[in-house]
């Protein structure tokens, strides 16, 4: 069965965009849970807080008992080092994805000025975005990201509570075992070095031909890349598997 993985989801998005790798994974006898964050998927209408995601992971790993791989896309990926600096003992291993920007540059510049305008259409820019997304993103994929819902009215309450966040300090407060994994064409890799010498056992993966959205971008060959990283952890961990790690 192996080490249980938590899927934590991006910005807008909800627990469905996991959809491909959660699949993959259950067929192979593992114990994944792709939770909903505050003001997300069926959580819409709830006020976003970055306490109250951190509390939404560390619940997800008691469900799947008590100790897991936490894999965050974004979003999910600052939310996990959140959770895995305050819940240590939960968080086995850590992948956060598309994230190795610091907050307070990415989302006050790229995000919050956008976030804005959207918010004056009548639907928060939510048809502009699926439209986008259908246009980018393979077929699977844009379906798994879009069933959903996107909750474009969170995007303001995100962008003021993870702008303050110190997410250096995080990582560096977190001692497991962290892969920060970007898609080679991802603009959100512009600190990740800076990110990597934060962490106290790091590695830095980029793969290629994948953009922000890596896991959508390349399903199949992502969900290979959790399989694996959850097999690493697990054997580093003392416990046993059946075969042996392809990482």
């Amino acid at each position: 069965m192996g080490l249980p993985v938590v899927l934590v989801h991006g910005l807008r998005f909800s627990g469905t965009m996991w959809r491909p790798q959660q699949e993959v994974l259950e067929a192979q006898g593992r114990r994944v849970v792709a939770l909903d964050l505050p003001g997300h998927g069926v959580r819409r209408g709830e006020e976003f807080t970055l306490g109250g995601a951190v509390d939404a992971v560390a619940g997800a790993v008691d469900a799947v008992g008590g100790r897991a791989l936490v894999v965050g896309l974004s979003l999910g990926g600052f939310v996990s080092i959140a959770a895995a600096a305050a819940h240590p003992g939960r968080v086995a291993g850590l992948a956060a994805v598309g994230c190795t920007a610091r907050p307070a540059q990415a989302l006050a510049q790229v995000y919050r000025i956008p976030a804005v305008l959207l918010d004056r259409l009548p639907d928060h820019g939510e048809a502009v975005n699926e439209r986008f997304h259908r246009l980018t993103l393979p077929t699977d994929g844009a379906e798994a990201a879009l069933d959903g819902g996107l909750a474009m009215e969170a995007a303001r309450a995100v962008i003021d509570e993870i702008a303050e966040m110190d997410v250096l300090g995080a990582l560096g407060a977190y001692p497991g075992p962290v892969w920060l994994i970007n898609g080679a064409r991802d603009p959100f890799r512009i600190h990740e070095r800076r990110f990597l010498e934060a962490c106290a056992d790091g590695r830095l993966l980029n793969v290629p031909r994948a953009g922000h959205l890596v896991s959508l971008d390349q399903p199949e060959n992502f969900a290979k890349l959790v399989a694996d990283i959850a097999d690493v952890v697990w054997v580093r961990s003392g416990r046993a598997v059946e075969g042996p790690p392809s990482v």
